[in-house]
């Protein structure tokens, strides 16, 4: 946990440059690991994806749900996928043409079909507190001290103060080259620009495997239900 009061931050310069590409999809199962495939997929129609600064892939996520059904933390395990679903892209705003190409496409994600069917824009939130559920320091960090550490200097360098900061669950993404090492993280308390900048420009490397990612989140006490 990291809690700070509340100080005088610099003031961010922010645009509403960067939206979140929605997409409706037709798709039966994922197994939980499947972001590095996914990724694989859309590039090859996106081949921009990667090396797109304020672009980045959300990996599918089926929720754990309050009748008992937990989401499973084995990696090849199946998440099986409602029609409610959604496939999304973070993209500038000079980028949603070419993400709409992937409209109406079949992609081969894990051996599974995965069809993408209609795509609408939604704007970044205003809520100022955040979630990222894979975040990747440029050197591995083990402890969650190093880890909130780490988070605060690279905000800090931005003219953000961090305020309230939670670690949560550890994961692993598999790739060809090694298995990468993420944490959660939540941040709590940010002003409406911080929020903005910080969704626009994420944290840390692998955006284009859903890392660094923030998306809005109601509480940050709703985390330590995730923690170790």
């Amino acid at each position: 946990m990291y809690w700070q009061e509340n100080t005088e931050n610099k003031t961010l310069h922010v645009t509403d440059d960067v939206v979140d590409l929605v997409f409706t999809l037709r798709c039966q199962c994922l197994p939980v690991d499947h972001v590095y495939s996914l990724f694989e997929a859309v590039q090859v129609v996106l081949p921009w994806l990667q090396e797109e600064p304020a672009a980045g892939l959300h990996a599918i996520n089926v929720a754990a749900s309050g009748n008992g059904w937990v989401r499973p933390t084995d990696p090849q395990a199946v998440l099986h996928l409602s029609k409610r679903t959604r496939f999304e892209l973070r993209v500038p705003r000079h980028r949603i043409a070419d993400a709409k190409k992937l409209v109406g496409k079949k992609l081969d994600v894990c051996g599974y079909v995965f069809e993408l069917c209609s795509a609408s824009e939604r704007p970044l939130s205003t809520i100022t507190t955040l979630f990222s559920r894979h975040l990747v320091a440029e050197q591995e960090l083990a402890e969650e001290e190093d880890v909130l550490n780490w988070v605060s200097a690279q905000l800090t360098e931005q003219g953000i103060t961090p305020r309230k900061m939670l670690c949560g669950t550890r994961h692993s993404i598999k790739t060809p080259e090694k298995n990468i090492g993420t944490r959660s993280l939540m941040i709590a308390d940010l002003e409406v620009e911080e929020s903005l900048w910080l969704q626009q420009h994420g944290l840390g490397p692998y955006r284009h495997l859903g890392c660094g990612l923030f998306i809005p989140h109601k509480n940050i006490t709703d985390l330590g239900k995730e923690k170790e």
